[in-house]
């Protein structure tokens, strides 16, 4: 019996120091570094009617249940979408909510809206968060705090019937102080969050809130835990770099809760991969309550500097010890680099630098929210670096913590927005709440991100609205440049422009404007590569960032739809792909994408390279190069949403007229005939790492098959850092050109090459068959030529043709600008041509499939063609790629049998004029020169009726 006690004695002791490693284990796994993560399963419930507070919801144990870090749409939780679904964001064109052909759209089960891209679920107002946690014996006397990376967006938070406060900042951590409240036991932790615009309000198409980009999504995501310190810690580390001294100015707050006076000794150490030399700094302070103490950081004699060449980082190591041995420690990230300016221009590290930038408009199709993961943001910006870019624009929204990361690593220059647009309902400077949270939500995101040296600029936000705008955004400006030197100011993207801020962001300096139209450089001048916007920026004294340039639409990918298996459905192309397969074109839709995306691309490469042949310009932001889904479906991207190319354009191609360093041809016209001089100033953008010696710049001239014609050398030179650097003159004899011909110019500059496509037709054509009758009416002798088996080419002169026969449609060169329903149908509402080069009808008009310099005078001086009025399924020659909305079977040339008779009908005015437009008379030639082979053999036959029904008629003289 005594051994048998004896035995059960050694088991129980055994088992209950079992037990206790066990519990000291799993406590140790929990709270080793004093944070418990609080991501997994929450207790959750809708609370669309305002319930909970009145009726204590914080108090019982909440039915439903959801996982974080999420929304309630990646939960699959809300409503389903309605024509009544409550979204934020402004519908411009609203015909979807009345006009017949969107009533099958409109349908339970079958909603599809075509605004932007459409969330399986949706919810606005309030929804409640509930976990329960155990907080350790460890944790007794410690400041303890809740962490939520990022909320979307006003959180309320309880401990059991406690209620701590609100936060509801957009763009940074909400972080609050549990001390009082979490004593060692189990607790109820319960967050109220609340998507709706409250007190005040950032404007509905705010990309921080819009439905448009990342969605009024409600939930909590990234980071989001409790975390134990000392009852003194460290609050915030800022460090001020001195380049030219070699030093770091860091200013460290600590915070004390003991409520007595603590010695302490603070000690800093940087540390960089690269440097192993740098010492400990220290510093002895006596705390009281809140104390900023600033330390002076040597950095020795050779400290790493920042730039898009050499992302070289340091981590600041700031640790706190206290004579009671309590310790705390924070590791910052910081870069030795000025962010500033010389005049008109940028400068890094007092070299002059270029932005080239895209905005990120915070769409983001699987999740509905921004990443806040470091890979996710590694691969966007390294794509945007494969384009040529070093600038990105967060347009009316701040990132989270790992984009900063990112582009620390990678070397790019962001610009910040305070979460703002505050236009279309909103206004700024008013006396509105949102006043007072511009500056706090600035001084938020200075606090959390200002250290990163890929922070170099700020505003507001977007395109500001209100009477007392400027004065507000001028205050708002001089207010930062006294506080943080570290960053540029602005007042907002695209306007005002005052003369405190440090830079300018202005729309003026593009190739096209709202409400340009047709009136534009790219669509209402002759193709040239010589403009610049000197007369533009002349007035400032300080650097100008072009606005928003670009907005060139492609048509809709419909390939891209299956890529949609998030959150984000692109409901929106299923209604434009439904649309041009009930016009008969469904077979066309890779055509149209393709000949569009080319066209596109020539648009962003006349924009960009105007920007980069500015002298002493600042730089230019995109929009964008990836597409932007909302705002009616916005395809301005040569990338679609998730940042993949479309087939059209490659990383490598953009990047030849995009980037650090680029070779310029100020090329005087696109279009040339062979008794002219060939004569191009050639010309260097040079941002790069340093001055290029010895450089002799190379051109060559190749023709469409890649022969070289001519080459030659330019006189071997030094290239500073800068633009508009003369390289010299190109100049050959065109004359042994015979045949119409699309030439290709390269130019190359120490292994940076850049090309331009160039069309050269004879200065005298062969006489071409008399029989032929050219007319723009078909009268009495055009009816009889064809009733007598005669060719005729009709060709009407632009405004001839009849409105619903095309002639309401608003054509143009250039791509569509932004999109035809937010602009409300802006000229140009169409995406370039459509042909086949090999039809022989282009044997002496050479062509591509697409657009180029070539077509610029025949789409201003035509009509496109409905082809319906005509017959049904008539193929033309040339097509005009119409807007996705209407997706209309439009022509610009075709060819068919009227009576006995074979007819060319051209949109194009081939008659008015042809001495100042060689690319008519060429493709005048061309055709008739087709008509006069045996291979013009049209097989459709139409009524006279029908061509004569094309047109205005006029009477017939006696």
């Amino acid at each position: 019996m005594r051994k048998l006690t004896l035995l059960l004695l050694i088991a129980f002791l055994q088992l209950t120091l079992i037990n206790a490693v066990k519990g000291q284990l799993k406590r140790s796994s929990v709270t080793s570094d004093y944070k418990i993560d609080l991501s997994g399963k929450w207790a959750f419930q809708v609370d669309s009617l305002d319930q909970g507070i009145p009726e204590k919801w914080y108090k019982n144990t909440l039915p439903g249940k959801i996982i974080l870090p999420g929304s309630m749409t990646t939960n699959g939780l809300g409503n389903d979408i309605t024509v009544n679904t409550p979204w934020t964001g402004s519908i411009e064109d609203s015909t979807w909510f009345r006009n017949p052909e969107y009533e099958q759209y409109r349908q339970p089960g079958n909603i599809k809206i075509p605004f932007w891209l459409q969330p399986d679920k949706y919810y606005k107002g309030a929804a409640w968060y509930q976990k329960k946690v155990t907080i350790p014996a460890t944790w007794s006397k410690k400041h303890i705090e809740l962490y939520i990376e990022r909320s979307h967006w006003e959180t309320t938070v309880w401990v059991g019937d406690k209620q701590i406060g609100m936060q509801n900042s957009l763009s940074t951590a909400h972080v609050f102080d549990l001390s009082n409240e979490l004593s060692p036991g189990e607790h109820q932790i319960t967050i109220r969050v609340d998507n709706r615009i409250k007190d005040f309000n950032v404007g509905q198409n705010s990309h921080s809130i819009s439905d448009h980009t990342q969605t009024n999504w409600n939930g909590m995501i990234g980071q989001l835990f409790l975390k134990a310190k000392p009852l003194v810690y460290i609050d915030d580390v800022q460090l001020y770099p001195d380049i030219k001294n070699k030093l770091v100015k860091a200013h460290v707050q600590i915070i004390n809760r003991t409520g007595k006076i603590v010695s302490t000794s603070i000690n800093l150490l940087a540390a960089s991969s690269k440097v192993t030399t740098l010492k400990t700094v220290s510093k002895k302070v006596s705390v009281a309550k809140d104390t900023v103490v600033e330390i002076t950081y040597p950095m020795g004699e050779k400290p790493l500097l920042w730039s898009e060449f050499s992302p070289d980082v340091y981590k600041m190591q700031v640790r706190l010890a206290t004579a009671a041995n309590e310790k705390d420690e924070r590791s910052v990230t910081f870069g030795m680099r000025s962010f500033s300016s010389q005049g008109t221009q940028f400068t890094i590290n007092n070299k002059p630098t270029f932005l080239r930038g895209t905005l990120e408009c915070a769409a983001y199709p699987k999740t509905g929210f921004p990443p806040t993961d470091l890979q996710s943001w590694m691969r966007i910006l390294t794509i945007c670096r494969s384009y040529g870019l070093n600038h990105l624009r967060f347009h009316s929204w701040c990132p989270p913590d790992a984009a900063f990361e990112a582009a620390d690593r990678l070397g790019f220059y962001f610009q910040i927005e305070c979460a703002s647009w505050a236009n279309q309902g909103a206004s700024i400077g008013d006396g509105n709440p949102l006043d007072q949270y511009i500056y706090d939500e600035s001084n938020r995101i200075v606090k959390a991100y200002g250290n990163h040296p890929s922070f170099c600029m700020m505003n507001y936000g977007n395109e500001p609205n209100g009477k007392n705008l400027v004065k507000y955004l001028t205050d708002f400006v001089a207010y930062w440049k006294k506080k943080d030197p570290r960053h540029l100011y602005s007042t907002g993207s695209g306007w005002p422009i005052i003369s405190g801020s440090d830079y300018n962001s202005t729309p003026d300096p593009r190739i096209q404007g709202w409400e340009q139209g047709l009136k534009s450089i790219i669509n209402g001048e002759s193709p040239r590569a010589d403009y610049d916007w000197t007369n533009i920026i002349k007035k400032w004294q300080h650097p100008t960032v072009s606005h928003e340039i670009g907005q060139w639409c492609v048509y809709p990918d419909f390939k891209e739809i299956s890529q949609y298996d998030g959150v984000l459905k692109a409901k929106n192309f299923e209604i434009f792909h439904d649309q041009l397969k009930k016009q008969g074109l469904g077979n066309l839709a890779e055509d149209f994408l393709f000949a569009s995306g080319k066209l596109q691309v020539l648009c962003y490469k006349a924009d960009i390279e105007a920007a980069l042949r500015t002298p002493g310009f600042g730089g230019f932001q995109l929009l964008g190069l990836n597409d932007f889904p909302g705002q009616g479906t916005a395809l301005v991207g040569v990338l679609n949403p998730f940042w993949r190319d479309k087939g059209y354009i490659t990383g490598k191609e953009y990047s030849q007229f995009c980037n650090a360093i680029v070779p310029l041809a100020r090329l005087p016209k696109m279009i040339y005939l062979n008794n002219e001089i060939f004569t191009v100033p050639v010309e260097i953008a040079q941002f790069g790492r340093q001055e290029l010696s010895s450089v002799t710049p190379k051109w060559s001239i190749k023709n469409d098959k890649g022969d070289v014609l001519f080459r030659g050398e330019l006189g071997t030179t030094n290239i500073p850092l800068g633009n508009t650097i003369k390289l010299g003159v190109i100049k050959q004899a065109l004359n042994s050109i015979t045949k119409p011909a699309k030439l290709t110019l390269a130019v190359s500059v120490a292994g940076y090459e850049n090309s331009w496509e160039v069309f050269v037709y004879p200065a005298v054509l062969p006489k071409v068959n008399q029989e032929i009758m050219v007319t723009n009416t078909i009268d009495n002798k055009a009816a009889e030529t064809l009733n007598k088996g005669g060719k005729v080419l009709l060709t009407l002169k632009k405004g001839a043709l009849k409105g619903d026969k095309g002639g309401n449609i608003a054509i143009g060169f250039s791509s569509i600008f932004w999109n035809t329903a937010w602009t409300h149908s802006q000229p140009p509402v169409t995406l370039g041509i459509l042909c086949d080069p090999q039809h022989p009808a282009f044997k002496e008009f050479p062509t591509q499939r697409y657009s180029n310099w070539q077509w610029w005078d025949a789409m201003t001086h035509s009509n496109a063609i409905r082809l319906d009025s005509v017959a049904t399924d008539l193929q033309p020659i040339v097509r005009v790629i119409d807007d996705w909305v209407t997706a209309q079977s439009l022509g610009l040339i075709f060819e068919c049998r009227v009576g006995n008779g074979k007819l060319i009908v051209s949109g194009i005015d081939l008659q008015s004029d042809l001495d100042k437009r060689p690319e008519a008379r060429q493709l005048l030639y061309s055709l008739q020169s087709y008509m006069n082979n045996d291979k013009f053999e049209p097989n459709l036959k139409v009524d006279i009726q029908k061509i004569r029904s094309l047109y205005q008629t006029r009477p017939e003289p006696k």
